[in-house]
């Protein structure tokens, strides 16, 4: 048991006489990892991360829709119209974005920002032969595939009953269309 207490008591004299870090080095601990964290987060730029995430889910979303209109398309020889808000009108009704439409897909994509939406477009001069479907990218011109330099897509300026410029809540600045026409 002595030989216990003074194995203890010399562990205990051996740590009191150690000493800390001073107050200096821990402001310079602190200060260089402040500096690596901010440069990781300019490198990383979590923001921008975000906003890419958002646009390939925006570009899938309008893949998928792509799909299921061409798959409409093998049905019924023509793509549906589009309702005076740039919806698709099916059997005299407007469908919304979010709600369904089988069998050709569980739901319609609909945009994960409130204050974007997606815009569809069938010429009635096209006779249900062509469409368009507008988005809005959150990156803009830093996206490679985005429309006209991340300005609004040249079809939305010819007039003819396409949507506004900035119908999907910002500029519609990327999309997609029948394999007959160019966005």
């Amino acid at each position: 048991m002595n030989k216990i207490i003074k194995y203890l008591s010399t562990l205990i004299s051996q740590f009191s006489s150690q000493k800390g870090f001073t107050l200096v080095e821990m402001l310079i601990v602190i200060g260089l990892v402040g500096v690596v964290a901010a440069t990781l987060l300019v490198g990383i730029n979590p923001i921008d991360q975000i906003r890419k995430s958002s646009d390939a889910e925006r570009k899938s979303d309008l893949a998928q829709l792509q799909r299921a209109l061409e798959l409409y398309y093998q049905d019924n020889g023509k793509y549906p119209p589009s309702s005076a808000d740039f919806k698709l009108y099916i059997n005299n009704m407007t469908l919304a974005w979010g709600s369904p439409w089988k069998p050709y897909i569980n739901s319609l994509p609909k945009d994960s920002s409130p204050t974007l939406s997606y815009q569809y477009y069938s010429p009635l001069t096209a006779s249900g032969q062509t469409y368009y479907i507008y988005a809005s990218l959150e990156r803009g011109a830093k996206d490679p595939q985005v429309c006209n330099q991340g300005n609004a897509c040249v079809s939305l300026t010819t007039g003819g009953g396409f949507p506004p410029a900035t119908a999907c809540g910002s500029t519609c600045n990327y999309a997609v269309s029948s394999p007959n026409v160019a966005p």
